[in-house]
């Protein structure tokens, strides 16, 4: 069956939801049925899908309000093979500790996933930053997870939590996986940069940080604020490269 894919991060602003919205691009455009869940109550996933009509407002909270059923939030994108569960009212009305508490109290959000899995979905979650209960949730359901990871020095202090977080998770889901730590915004020609990097792969178990890297660009800013997953609108940019190669990778491992 299907694998989910859990994409989480300590901190915001690492490339969390980029990376969400790139590896489900790039598997849909592989032709592999992909759905893209918006777990994040900030709602970013529908702006990087460009996702602006009234009906693509609904979504994963209001499912779980029951105000929507599964086949009113389930929204097409620009691409075949991809579908998205945008993150729903909550993203407008503010009230996270309401949608936190009503996720991970609910069996809605599994019964989402197992439904989507039944039906031959790949499932990629961007989750909020952080090890709360909305993650704790999405990890309980997830065999998968990834980590984006910023190259930069704030990082280097983030990442023992993350991964304290995983190892929990873990025990407690015999199915779940670390598919590997996943270097974001690494600048070329930077010293501190390049000195995290190193750091990071010299410090943690061998083959825990992935060697496919997303090197910063000014590309990707710019996918994202014309509403477009970087692997569509600019191919053949360094970054878009970089996600496409990951996600060959990991169609391998969630089919």
């Amino acid at each position: 069956m299907p694998k989910v894919l859990a994409v989480v991060s300590q901190k915001g602003g690492v490339g969390k939801t980029t990376t969400a919205v790139n590896i489900a691009a790039a598997l849909g455009q592989r032709g592999i049925k992909t759905l893209l869940v918006d777990a994040d109550p900030q709602g970013s996933v529908r702006y990087g899908l460009g996702l602006h009509a009234p009906e693509d407002r609904v979504g994963l909270s209001d499912f779980l309000a029951g105000t929507h059923s599964m086949q009113q939030v389930v929204r097409p994108t620009m691409l075949p093979w991809l579908r998205v569960v945008a993150a729903g009212g909550v993203s407008d009305a503010g009230r996270h500790e309401e949608y936190a508490d009503q996720l991970s109290d609910s069996s809605r959000l599994p019964e989402l996933l197992s439904r989507a899995r039944e039906r031959g979905y790949v499932i990629v979650v961007d989750t909020p930053p952080g090890l709360g209960p909305v993650v704790h949730t999405v990890l309980h359901c997830s065999q998968s997870a990834i980590i984006p990871l910023q190259c930069e020095p704030l990082a280097l202090q983030t990442t023992p939590q993350m991964l304290r977080g995983l190892r929990a998770a873990i025990a407690t889901n015999a199915d779940l996986e670390l598919e590997g730590i996943l270097l974001t915004m690494v600048e070329e020609g930077s010293a501190v940069s390049q000195r995290v990097a190193n750091y990071v792969r010299e410090n943690l178990p061998a083959g825990l940080v992935l060697d496919v890297v997303i090197p910063r660009t000014p590309a990707t800013a710019e996918a994202f604020g014309a509403s477009q997953p970087l692997v569509i609108r600019s191919p053949e940019d360094p970054a878009a490269k970089a996600y496409s190669e990951l996600a060959e990778r990991l169609s391998k491992r969630l089919q």
